[in-house]
């Protein structure tokens, strides 16, 4: 497996690169070995707009609402969908290279503005039918479910990311994969990512005359509502254009209501990544006849025998506009106690995502072991479940014993006492 290698990006590129204003000429590669992993890059920007975010909410009287418990829970799912990352490079640059290698059958000049706008377009059109899919087949919005479950929209609901998505959405991207170089591809693909980041906030109310071209957070906004005039609208990744085509465009219109017509009311990550699995193949079994079988499978989420494909949009629960998300009351000791141990647990997922390829496999094997476990374990705490303290308390003890053998090191050596003590504390 070839691994991509590290190229840092400036400031200016950094901020940039968010809103995607990168040049063919500061953005162009002859391989993809040098095409620098924006996304990876782009953590330090993220973290700044996420505290900015936060700090011109609490100046602002209608500002945004971000709430520990939703912002862990979005964290969680961002850092186990990129998991996979440990064993496998991308399935979309994998595929992708895969049919340029064997199946092109026109070779675009990696250094051309042409092929670099092209990409631009085919990647972001790509995606548009990738992420229309996924809300109208309902296999695949077993996946893209995880990314709607939040109540709140907060940039940290960007990072709210489905494991199992990656799976599929590599299918959609293949046409261009015959004739645009994989170097051009791997910049675009990251860059389309990277634009939908900034555009998950309540802050920005219009930007006037860019309504009509980009996928703004009016448009997105939208996209994460479970108002009726908000299903199934507005799948634009960075160009509203293909909605206003294809027409799935909707304005902004009432006071949106975020999250899943039928809320899943759970911070508990293993249920927020996988709870729908199980839920369709239990539908699946109880549906009578191999066409409605089919249908659940096939068909869109809302669809029951006698309905339109996508449902009848008068089986969705009303909405009154005074919903109010799922907040279940927990002290501010625990709260303060989970978001410090989610912050040390960063610090060792980062870590290990790092220096992966250095790594022995019982290493990141059990470092991995440990973040899963870590992020069950939080989860269970938020939902302040019966067990939370007994799996809290098996945390504790990996880490310890992880700390003792030199697989973590603390981020200061007076953090392994502490967790020492944390440790007997809570026997």
């Amino acid at each position: 497996m070839a691994r991509v290698e590290v190229t840092n990006v400036t400031v200016s590129q950094g901020v940039r690169m968010l809103f995607s204003l990168m040049t063919p000429n500061e953005s162009s590669f002859a391989t993809v070995r040098e095409v620098p992993t924006y996304v990876n890059q782009a953590t330090p920007y993220f973290i700044g707009l996420i505290l900015l975010e936060i700090v011109l909410g609490w100046l602002k009287t209608d500002g945004p609402r971000i709430k520990i418990n939703d912002f862990i829970t979005s964290l969680s799912a961002g850092m186990m969908s990129r998991l996979p990352q440990l064993v496998m490079r991308s399935l979309e640059l994998s595929a992708y290279i895969y049919v340029w290698n064997n199946f092109r059958v026109l070779e675009l000049p990696w250094d051309s503005a042409w092929t670099w706008w092209l990409a631009f377009l085919g990647v972001d059109m790509g995606y548009y039918w990738f992420h229309r899919f996924a809300h109208e087949l309902n296999f695949l919005w077993a996946a893209h479910q995880v990314h709607h479950s939040s109540e709140y929209y907060n940039l940290s609901t960007a990072l709210r990311q489905s494991v199992t998505q990656q799976f599929s959405s590599w299918v959609f991207y293949l046409p261009l994969a015959l004739m645009v170089p994989p170097s051009v591809f791997a910049v675009h693909i990251q860059f389309n990512l990277l634009y939908q980041f900034w555009i998950h906030t309540e802050l920005v109310k219009n930007l006037g005359p860019l309504e009509w071209i980009l996928n703004t957070p009016s448009h997105h906004r939208v996209h994460h509502g479970r108002n009726p005039y908000c299903i199934d609208k507005n799948y634009a990744g960075i160009l509203i254009i293909w909605d206003r085509m294809f027409g799935t465009f909707t304005p902004e219109s009432d006071k949106v209501i975020y999250g899943l017509t039928h809320p899943i009311s759970t911070f508990e990550i293993w249920t927020v990544e996988f709870l729908y699995y199980p839920y369709l193949w239990q539908r699946f079994w109880e549906t009578e006849g191999i066409s409605n079988k089919l249908s659940i499978i096939f068909k869109g989420p809302g669809w029951t025998p006698g309905k339109p494909r996508l449902g009848d949009i008068a089986d969705i629960p009303q909405i009154t506009g005074e919903e109010m998300p799922h907040d279940p009351a927990w002290s501010p000791a625990m709260q303060a106690y989970v978001f410090v141990q989610f912050m040390l647990l960063i610090d060792v997922y980062n870590n290990l995502l790092m220096y992966q390829m250095i790594l022995s496999g019982l290493t990141a094997l059990l470092l991995t072991a440990y973040v899963l476990l870590s992020l069950t374990s939080l989860g269970f705490l938020i939902d302040q479940r019966a067990n939370a303290a007994e799996l809290e308390m098996l945390r504790c003890v990996l880490i310890v014993a992880l700390q003792r053998f030199g697989y973590i090191k603390p981020l200061v050596p007076l953090l392994a006492f502490l967790i020492e003590i944390q440790t007997q504390w809570l026997s």
